[in-house]
């Protein structure tokens, strides 16, 4: 089963999704921005979105950094990022905070390394059948990585919580991104994927909860 399952996320989903990915996240990106990509993984998207965006420099930070990465990777804590006060202009998440031990303290430490923006790409626990849709797509994508899989999956309420906490606001978001193809979409895609563009919270809209729900 697992052969047959990494033979069709292999043909049919994982070139899709980087290109969609890194062609959304590289149009939401400052200009001439320097990007701090956290849980970068072997890098592809990075690669990607620089294939788009000759302008912005990236960089990776990792927990477990691979043999093999088309950008630049450190290694990191999972909790703490180990860079100075707004030293990036703009800080990715692309699927990460779902498998962070402190999901809330890496919020934070992205608010405080930048100094732009924070882009998220994640998921959202909301529809029939959400958690395990969403736990299935994680260990197809995930397991043979060795990643860790909690399977920490928030709901709206939640999220909107959470980049509060973090003094963040919603900038931007999509919710129909057409990862998948249109046989998948129904299933993998609908409401479960969310993609953010977030900036500091100020004062008057920081207790605001629309301000900061996806």
């Amino acid at each position: 089963m697992r052969p047959f399952l990494d033979l069709i996320h292999g043909g049919y989903v994982f070139a899709r999704r980087t290109r969609i990915l890194a062609r959304r996240i590289a149009d939401w990106l400052p200009r001439g921005a320097r990007v701090l990509d956290v849980g970068c993984g072997d890098g592809n998207i990075d690669w990607r979105i620089a294939q788009c965006r000759p302008d912005v420099a990236i960089e990776g930070i990792d927990v477990l950094v691979r043999p093999s990465t088309r950008i630049p990777v450190k290694a990191f804590d999972g909790r703490t990022l180990p860079y100075p006060d707004q030293s990036f202009d703009a800080v990715l998440f692309v699927d990460v905070l779902h498998h962070a031990r402190d999901p809330g303290s890496l919020l934070a430490e992205a608010r405080r390394v930048a100094s732009r923006c924070v882009v998220i790409k994640d998921h959202l626990r909301e529809g029939w059948g959400a958690a395990p849709a969403l736990r299935f797509m994680d260990w197809v994508g995930n397991e043979r990585h060795h990643v860790a899989l909690p399977y920490t999956y928030w709901t709206r309420a939640q999220w909107a919580a959470a980049l509060r906490r973090a003094g963040l606001q919603c900038d931007a978001c999509e919710r129909r991104l057409r990862l998948y193809p249109w046989w998948a979409d129904w299933i993998f895609g609908r409401s479960l994927q969310v993609l953010m563009r977030l900036t500091a919270a100020s004062p008057s809209r920081g207790e605001s909860g629309d301000s900061a729900a996806p």
